[in-house]
């Protein structure tokens, strides 16, 4: 019998020839398994917390040290007695030593692969000693810089080029330089006379919906004896089994089709459920004792990347296809959730990921300069939606020698076969941003596509569009792309008509206006963002009660951003919008709204571009970030403690099954091509639906204008049906209450437009106000003059929020602890009050901020 026993119990570590963590030759016991240096000197409070201050500086000796852990177990009776004995390693980060009762049995440089190592002829009656010696990774990475050449690179010490670890333990321009080192996965003893090396189940789902199923085993030697497989549905219904697979030849494969309706078929959340089975295999020897089982959770879906010409727009679409199908992605890019891995929980998973089905997204994609995440992260995924998963390669000029491509081959090889059974995973991406990075500093040749490449200043080439590809295609069916952006084959990455595309004109780049993202649509946005400050709380626990230090530019706060430039793009983009203060609670508010108005206004403006079969003219965006890796201000739209920014509610709105959006633009008509001087500006509202579900929806379009600083409102309604899965244009026409103007002199109207869908029983499908921007132009009415009214219900747990005025960008809170929101960032009309959960409010009173309320 195959059995795995995991190594929990009795590590201790210590730091190689004494120094900052222990003496030298002391041993200390970890508080956990797996687990890392910096998590166990925390605890034993030989580290000061490195998310805290500028204490990050503090701790840099910790991931430039030599460390090692020793464990010491006792092998059984019944695992001395078997045929085979290995230590399993499911990951060391990253350069390690590893022996058993002195012997040396195994040598480590890749932090993303497990590592199995025969270990029989070392097992021992009684205690066995293991030893794991790890060498500090950074220097490890200098010396291989130095033997190898240094390269190009953004974010983080070019060294890291040459390391198979995780890249933002090096720095990034969101996170710390935090150089994890220790055993971070867990370490098994599997002891076994045979045992199955690998089960691949494949399904194909045809375009008429029928299933074709195979599952090819191997064994770890050719076996006398026979294998199963039976396919179960989720309440551990047999569907359909083979019992007598001969295993002789170390080998065994089946196969089984099934009719269209036979089994329920797996979509991403918002179009169908998610049904899992399970694929059991088991193996027995020729007297029928079970020699290894094997369960594998499988789904099945048809999934279809569609590159296809438009029929009004040059260039190809890039969308997938999911059980003919075709899905808007609106989701997030993910990065690992911590700095310290080991220390997230599959709870702390799970809450992460609830989030995002919470804000009605469908999509996450795991980022390249992180890890292939848990099991967890994946198996979550599962269960609710589609994952875009990058390989570990992000922001470099990476190398291609025969040793690094080795590492690169065992990595993409082991990770492939680890996920390729996810419903969720529906694309690799070789890479994050490497052809952008080559692109900048020009030694890409894009009419070369023959090349060996390894050559060439872009080496990597050779890993992105040969190992990688070849890798995907012998192991999975799953769609490969070969970066992330990567437009087409001899096309820039900045191509907006092919392909996918990281639009950082906003932020980065040209620093356009936010209100340009329509012209900045690519045909799937897989990053865009913009920085916000996180919950004050979130920055008073960084600033650890340093009251000299609660201001926007102090230095801990300035710690607390490694975006290159923050300060001059955070202003220019506030200065060109809001009349803002600078007050530490001020600045956390307006960043917000502005990161919260930048993000809600790419969802809508790109939704709106959601047109329908042939006209998909951008079928994704992905926003950059979900989430952070430690305390910190950044692109995310949650922060590290899992505390929404008012951005996360604004998304979540556009995302809703029913949305409305409007854009006012200013159209100015010359009289004659001769004067200049005689002109007229029409003020152009435009409407438009959105509609996820699969049917034509009937609707109420309901519009209110309104006059901020007048009783002038105009209303109007009108019958409307939503296309299926598509936006559909609505109103186009003058602003109402706004003249046309003749003079640039002349000052156009405050008019607020509140737009609604409503359902035939009066509920609301969705809701946006438009106002005029810039908002730093508007002078605002006074706080009595709005007759702003909060309620909390009888229970407690619920605000509901009415006003007289029209009142733009409120956002709640609570002295005390904190309240989980249904809704932030709420734009408010006469008519039209809306409710708020407050999970946690406890009849609490409620303080809110808003445009205009005095503070700037």
């Amino acid at each position: 019998m195959s059995v795995i026993r995991p190594l929990t119990q009795n590590w201790t570590f210590t730091q190689v020839g004494g120094g900052k963590g222990t003496k030298k030759d002391e041993w200390l016991s970890v508080s956990q398994f797996p687990t890392t240096v910096h998590v166990e000197l925390l605890k034993l409070k030989k580290i000061p917390d490195p998310f805290l201050g500028l204490n990050e500086w503090e701790v840099q000796w910790v991931g430039e040290g030599d460390w090692a852990f020793k464990n010491t177990f006792v092998a059984s009776g019944a695992e001395l007695a078997t045929s085979n004995a290995d230590l399993v390693f499911d990951g060391l980060d990253t350069f390690a030593t590893v022996q058993l009762n002195g012997h040396k049995i195994l040598q480590t440089e890749n932090q993303f692969v497990s590592y199995r190592a025969p270990v029989k002829q070392y097992l021992q009656a009684g205690s066995n000693e293991l030893l794991i010696s790890f060498s500090s990774a950074f220097l490890k990475g200098r010396e291989l810089e130095k033997q190898n050449g240094k390269l190009h690179l953004w974010n983080g010490d070019s060294s890291r080029l040459h390391v198979r670890k995780a890249q933002y333990n090096y720095g990034w321009d969101w996170g710390p330089v935090l150089m994890t080192i220790g055993p971070w996965k867990p370490v098994k003893l599997h002891t076994y006379n045979t045992h199955l090396t690998d089960v691949d189940v494949r399904s194909k789902v045809s375009e008429s919906l029928d299933v074709s199923l195979s599952v090819d085993l191997s064994l770890s030697e050719k076996t006398a004896g026979s294998a199963s497989v039976v396919l179960k549905n989720s309440q551990g219904a047999t569907i359909v089994s083979e019992s007598d697979l001969k295993t002789d030849s170390g080998s065994a494969r089946t196969e089984f089709f099934f009719s269209p309706g036979v089994l329920d078929l797996w979509y991403p959340v918002g179009y169908g459920k998610q049904p899992l089975y399970t694929v059991e295999v088991q193996v027995k020897d020729k007297q029928g004792n079970v020699l290894d089982t094997k369960i594998e959770r499988v789904s099945f879906r048809r999934v279809r990347v569609v590159q296809e010409p438009l029929v009004d727009q040059p260039g190809l679409t890039f969308l997938f296809e999911v059980n003919n199908i075709r899905v808007f992605c609106g989701g997030s890019n993910w990065i690992p959730a911590d700095s310290f891995l080991t220390t997230l929980t599959a709870d702390r998973y799970r809450a992460w990921l609830q989030l995002l089905v919470d804000g009605n997204q469908n999509m996450v994609r795991v980022w390249g300069g992180g890890i292939y995440e848990a099991d967890a992260f994946y198996d979550t995924c599962d269960g609710i939606f589609l994952v875009w998963q990058d390989f570990m390669f992000g922001c470099g000029q990476y190398p291609a020698y025969d040793s690094f491509l080795k590492l690169v081959e065992v990595e993409a090889e082991q990770n492939v076969k680890r996920l390729r059974h996810h419903p969720s995973v529906v694309i690799f991406a070789g890479n994050n941003e490497d052809y952008q990075l080559a692109e900048s500093i020009k030694i890409v040749d894009y009419s070369d596509e023959t090349s060996d490449f390894r050559k060439t200043e872009f080496p990597a080439r050779y890993i992105y569009e040969r190992t990688l590809p070849s890798i995907v295609n012998k192991f999975c069916d799953i769609f490969y792309h070969r970066s992330s952006p990567y437009s087409a084959p001899g096309v820039v990455t900045t191509d907006k008509t092919l392909g996918d595309l990281h639009q950082w004109n906003v932020w980065h780049g040209s620093q356009e206006p936010w209100h340009n993202w329509d012209i900045l649509a690519g045909r799937f946005v897989s990053e865009f963002g913009m920085e916000g400050y996180p919950n004050i709380r979130t920055v008073d626990y960084w600033l650890a009660g340093d009251k000299l230090e609660r201001y926007p530019q102090s230095r801990v706060n300035n710690n607390h951003n490694k975006a290159d430039g923050f300060e001059r793009r955070l202003e220019l983009y506030l200065v060109e919008n809001f009349k803002h203060a600078f007050d530490m609670d001020s600045y956390v508010y307006y960043t917000q709204i502005m990161q919260a108005e930048t993000l809600a206004s790419a969802y809508r403006l790109w939704r709106r571009n959601w047109r329908g079969r042939g006209r998909e003219h951008t079928a994704g965006a992905l926003v950059w970030q979900i989430n952070d890796c430690w305390p910190t201000t950044s692109w995310a739209i949650v922060d590290y403690f899992l505390r929404p920014k008012p951005g996360y509610f604004t998304i979540a709105r556009e995302l809703r099954p029913y949305t409305v959006g409007m854009t006012r633009k200013e159209k100015k008509t010359f009289a004659n091509e001769f004067s200049a001087a005689d002109f007229k500006i029409e003020t152009i509202l435009e409407i438009w639906g959105t509609n996820n579900s699969l049917s034509e929806k009937s609707a109420t379009l309901e519009v209110t204008s309104f006059d901020l600083h007048s009783s002038w409102t105009d209303k109007w309604s009108k019958a409307v049906k939503l296309g299926p899965n598509a936006s559909t244009e609505l109103f186009s026409d003058n602003l109402p209450g706004q003249p046309v103007r003749t003079k640039q002199s002349e000052v156009p109207g405050v008019i607020i437009v509140s737009a609604r869908l409503l359902d035939a029983d009066g509920t609301v499908l969705g809701r946006y106000s438009n106002w005029p921007e810039p908002f730093k132009f508007i002078t605002f009415p006074t706080v009595k003059e709005l007759g702003l009214k909060i309620s909390v219900s009888s229970d407690g747990e619920s605000v509901q929020l009415s006003t007289q005025k029209p009142i733009k960008g409120i956002i709640m809170d609570v002295d005390g602890e904190d309240v989980k929101w249904s809704d932030q960032a709420i734009d408010l009309v006469p008519g039209d009050p809306q409710v708020v959960k407050a999970i946690g409010l406890k009849g609490r009173e409620v303080k809110v901020r808003f445009l205009g309320d005095g503070s700037a």
